[in-house]
């Protein structure tokens, strides 16, 4: 059995390992470098393997995640290319790191996978977009795919598009909070209890992400069904329209894009 490494053992590492010893029922060929004693404390717990030091992590792993913040990746490449070779696949899961700038670094044109998850990843409703490398063999293709889809959603997408995808499932799930926010907000400013606005509309999100992946309807026809003429959703929808809402959405994509390719290696 294939053994998989982490680097960084953060809110994302951890969900991704949770989600790994729910399939596999053990934390069995897992393991894990940080920093934070606490955080390795944390991991031994669960019965994940401690390392003393990246080197370690990668010269003992078959599939190494690179979980590490964009600013650190540079240092810790660095520290770990003397263990990389041909026989290990590479995980990058930081915004902007191009497949190339990981295979530079460690000076081995390796496998690479370049993965954007999100946070929902810790409730197992994630929504990951990957890209492997063209030289990956298919087992470890299959590995990091399901290491993912364990944890909800994924999609295979282009190299191309991997900085784009942050503003679709990277970053998105703030734009949700913040738009369920200013909906409990208002209910609160009119005298609803604002905890039970926000249970209303989690439902409803909820709802309304099961009708468009259910229903069979497009996007376009769903709005139109909530919406009668003269109506109060047509008021809604009018308003929205009339502030920019769908530009305003574009903008602040576009301003994920660019922030993505300024961090970008």
């Amino acid at each position: 059995m294939k053994r998989i490494g982490f680097i960084g053992a953060g809110n994302m590492a951890t969900a991704i390992i949770k989600g790994l010893i729910a399939q596999n029922g053990s934390a069995e060929n897992l393991g894990v470098f940080d920093l934070s004693e606490e955080k390795l404390d944390a991991m031994r717990a669960m019965g994940v393997t401690s390392y003393a030091s990246s080197p370690e992590t990668v010269r003992n792993s078959d599939i190494i995640v690179l979980a590490v913040k964009p600013q650190n990746y540079a240092e810790v490449l660095e520290e770990i290319k003397g263990e990389a070779n041909m026989t290990k696949t590479f995980v990058s899961i930081a915004a902007g790191i191009s497949i190339a700038y990981v295979q530079g670094a460690l000076g081995v044109s390796c496998p690479v996978v370049r993965v954007m998850p999100n946070t929902p990843l810790l409730l197992k409703k994630g929504a990951s977009a990957l890209c492997p490398s063209d030289n990956i063999g298919e087992e470890d293709k299959q590995l990091v795919y399901d290491m993912f889809a364990g944890s909800g959603v994924c999609e295979y997408i282009t190299e191309d598009h991997m900085n784009e995808i942050i503003a679709v499932n990277g970053s998105s799930p703030a734009y949700i909070y913040l738009f369920a926010k200013a909906m409990a907000d208002y209910a609160a400013a009119r005298g609803i209890d604002y905890d039970k606005a926000m249970n209303l509309i989690c439902a409803t999100l909820e709802g309304s992400a099961a009708m468009l992946r259910e229903s069979g309807d497009s996007a376009e026809v769903l709005i139109q069904k909530v919406s009668s003429k003269g109506g109060t959703t047509i008021a809604a929808l009018e308003k929205l329209r009339e502030h920019g809402f769908t530009q305003a959405v574009f903008d602040a994509m576009d301003a994920c894009t660019a922030r993505a390719e300024e961090l970008g290696k």
